[in-house]
């Protein structure tokens, strides 16, 4: 079996891995770089976003996602020697009077409802856990069992487990088309520099990137990029012992003392650049929030596309109007923490073993009704 792969994002390149793990002969292609844009540029917080806001059908996937990381570590250690830096953090939500939306209740029901071990701090109790909390914070939500993994690495030990095992994977290599038999099922891409690759199956993995190819297939895909700036921050190590989210920002401690502050939210299309606007809007949120931090050098700033969809969820399956032509995109803020379950379901499914899951609430042609909560924000002007 011949599968093209279109995307070399972390759900590109792993889904690659558990498809070539199963004897097919895989091929990934990538318009630009490898394992760069969204994937690279996450924070990596293996946790769900606001899960409480979603379908049960959604933590569900997240659940079987998590469960597979352990495995997935200590595979990539093994096979590669390759450390992907996933650690148990746990992650904080402080309280504040003013918040917009209060989350309490509600993080209480779902965490009940699914199984994670939820604490509710007191003021006193969340400033001793985060000293560097604002004074202001009035409780704060603590799930202890959360990690986080460095992005960078992880892409880096797939892709060295990709090599290993020979499969190709081609950079500056944008698909321009799709190519159909003469019953219209999808049988190979037509890439730039003329090269044609046949294929049983393919795979769109293209991340922001997968709504423009679909519409040239003739299906939407109502993927759109939705851009991140991230700010890191140079600190000691242990200056914040959680990660810390808040409907503001969110803050993420790695182990050499750097910190992460994500990340904006913003409908521009592909517009790549740094702002100064954004880096005021991020530091005014650390001030705020967690002013214990208002000595720390900003090292660095970047910024990535996430693939956000109407709804907040994934679009995982074969399109029903295309036959052979598979898609795994549209993960926004959550494809790091989907990572494992998609490659797994994936790459069982187009070889013919149907999920375990109930996967209804991500098919391609599914109802979109568009949620301002979870979903891609208003374009901006």
């Amino acid at each position: 079996m011949k599968v093209v792969v279109i995307g070399a994002g972390i759900i590109g390149l792993l889904t690659a891995l558990r498809l070539k793990q199963q004897g097919v002969d895989v091929t990934v292609l990538e318009k630009g770089k490898v394992a760069q844009e969204s994937s690279w540029a996450g924070a990596g917080i293996l946790c769900p976003i606001h899960p409480w806001l979603y379908p049960d059908s959604f933590t569900d996937l997240v659940n079987a996602s998590l469960d597979l990381y352990p495995e997935l570590q200590t595979e990539l250690e093994s096979e590669i020697g390759h450390d992907i830096q996933r650690i148990k953090s746990g992650l904080l939500i402080p309280c504040f009077a003013d918040d917009k939306v209060k989350h309490q209740e509600a993080a209480q029901v779902w965490s009940d409802k699914f199984g994670w071990d939820m604490q509710r701090l007191t003021a006193a109790q969340a400033v001793e856990k985060e000293p560097t909390l604002s004074a202001d914070v009035e409780e704060a939500l603590l799930w202890s069992n959360v990690h986080q993994v460095r992005n960078p690495e992880l892409l880096s030990a797939v892709l060295l487990y990709l090599y290993k095992l020979g499969v190709d994977v081609v950079e500056q290599s944008e698909v321009i088309r799709l190519i159909a038999d003469g019953q219209g099922h999808v049988c190979g891409v037509k890439a730039k520099q003329d090269k044609t690759y046949d294929a049983d199956a393919v795979l769109l993995a293209a991340g922001s990137w997968s709504a423009n190819l679909a519409e040239q297939s003739g299906f939407k895909l109502p993927v759109q990029p939705v851009k991140g700036q991230i700010v890191l921050l140079k600190t000691k190590p242990n200056t914040l012992k959680h990660i810390v989210k808040h409907d503001d920002a969110y803050f993420v401690p790695r182990k050499d003392g750097r910190i992460l502050i994500g990340a904006t939210m913003e409908n521009v299309g592909f517009e790549r650049s740094n702002t100064v606007e954004a880096l005021s809007e991020l530091l005014a949120a650390t001030q705020r929030l967690i002013p214990g931090l208002k000595d720390a050098e900003v090292e660095q700033q970047w910024m990535g596309f996430r693939p956000g969809s109407p709804d907040g969820l994934p679009f995982l399956g074969e399109v029903p109007s295309k036959k052979g032509l598979w898609v795994a995109t549209g993960h926004y803020r959550n494809g790091v923490a989907l990572a494992p379950v998609t490659a797994k379901v994936m790459a069982d499914w187009i070889c013919g073993v149907q999920p375990s899951l109930n996967m209804d609430a991500f098919a391609s042609d599914r109802p979109l009704h568009e949620s301002t909560s979870v979903g891609y924000p208003k374009a901006q002007s």
